[in-house]
C-alpha cells in the first residue's frame, strides 16, 4: 500500500496512541497524539519504520492496520465485565458499526452518533480503494439492478462468487487479476496494477461508475449532500488524502463513555486478568 506522508503521519500517530499508550490513559479521556515527546523521545520514528517494513513484506498489512483501527476505536464500550475479543483495549464492546449493506441514511444517523459528519462518512469510506471482502458481505450486489451496478463489474462478481462459496473478493477491480478484467471489464484494463492495495482516491471514481462492492458505496451516490463530496474527493486526489489523514486522528480520539475503564492487552485476543 502506498502511502502518502499525511496519511501514513496520522497512522504512525494513531498507533503509537492505541499501542503505548498507558492503561489510565483508557479511561474517558480521549488519546493525545504527541503524548510519548517528552516521556519517549523517537518512539513515533520506531513505529513508523516498523509499520513501513510490515507494509512492505505483506501489503495486505495497510488495508489490516486501518480496518483494525476504525474497528476498535468507533464501537461503543460497555462496562459490563464480559471479555470480548474485538477490542485491544475495552473489556467487552456493544459494537455499533456501520454494514455493507446499509443506505446512506442509516449510515448518516451511525456516523453522527460517533460526531462524524457526512463529509467525514464519506471521507472514511475512501478506505475502501483497499483491501478484500467476503462475498457474503455483498451478496446482494449479485443481483441489483444495472441503475446500482454496472452489469459489466456484476458479472465479474458474480464469476468470483460462485453460488455457495465465500472466497474474498479485492474491494478495488483495480487490484484484480489481469486476466478477469480482460474478460468481463476490457476497458478497464489499463488501470489494473501489478502490486495491489494503493491507498488513494479511485474508489470515488469507481463509485461513480458504479463499480464498488459493497451496497453501502453505492448508496453515497443517492444523498445530495455525499455526492457532491463523491465529486470533490474524486477530482483532487491531494484533498482527500490531506482529509483522509485528519479523519483518521480524529477517529482515534473517540472516546470511552465516562466511567468506563480499559486495559492495554498484552495479547489482542485475551483480556489481561479474568473477571466474574
Amino acid at each position: 500500500m502506498k502511502l502518502s506522508a499525511a496519511v501514513l503521519c496520522a497512522l504512525v500517530a494513531v498507533q503509537a496512541a492505541v499501542l503505548l499508550a498507558s492503561v489510565s490513559s483508557a479511561q474517558a479521556d480521549e488519546l493525545e497524539v504527541g503524548y510519548y515527546n517528552k516521556k519517549c523521545r523517537g518512539v513515533e520514528n520506531v513505529i513508523k519504520w516498523h509499520v513501513i517494513r510490515a507494509i512492505k513484506a505483506h501489503r495486505r498489512t495497510g488495508a489490516a492496520l486501518v480496518r483494525l483501527l476504525f474497528h476498535d476505536c468507533f464501537v461503543r464500550v460497555s462496562t459490563q465485565h464480559i471479555p470480548h475479543t474485538d477490542m485491544h483495549d475495552s473489556l467487552c464492546s456493544n459494537a455499533e458499526l456501520p454494514d455493507s449493506v446499509d443506505d446512506v441514511e442509516k449510515l448518516i444517523k451511525t456516523f453522527a452518533k460517533k460526531n462524524f459528519t457526512v463529509e467525514e462518512l464519506v471521507i472514511l469510506t475512501g478506505a475502501h480503494s483497499i483491501g478484500q471482502g467476503h462475498c457474503s458481505s455483498f451478496r446482494g450486489r449479485l443481483t441489483e439492478p444495472a441503475s446500482q451496478i454496472t452489469p459489466a463489474y456484476q458479472a465479474l462478481l458474480n464469476y468470483k462468487c460462485p453460488q455457495g462459496s465465500d472466497p474474498v473478493v479485492d474491494n478495488n477491480v483495480r487490484d484484480e487479476d489481469y486476466n478477469v478484467v480482460a474478460k468481463y471489464m476490457p476497458g478497464f484494463t489499463s488501470r489494473v496494477r501489478k502490486i495491489p492495495d494503493f491507498l488513494d482516491n479511485s474508489f470515488y471514481h469507481n463509485t461513480l461508475a458504479k463499480i464498488v462492492t459493497f451496497h453501502s458505496d453505492w448508496t453515497l451516490l443517492t444523498h445530495e449532500e455525499a455526492l457532491g463530496h463523491v465529486h470533490e474527493y474524486a477530482d483532487n486526489a491531494t484533498l482527500w488524502d490531506e482529509d483522509f489523514a485528519d479523519s483518521m486522528l480524529k477517529l482515534s480520539k473517540l472516546p470511552m463513555p465516562a466511567g468506563s475503564k480499559g486495559e492495554i492487552r498484552k495479547k489482542c485476543n485475551i483480556v489481561n486478568h479474568r473477571l466474574y
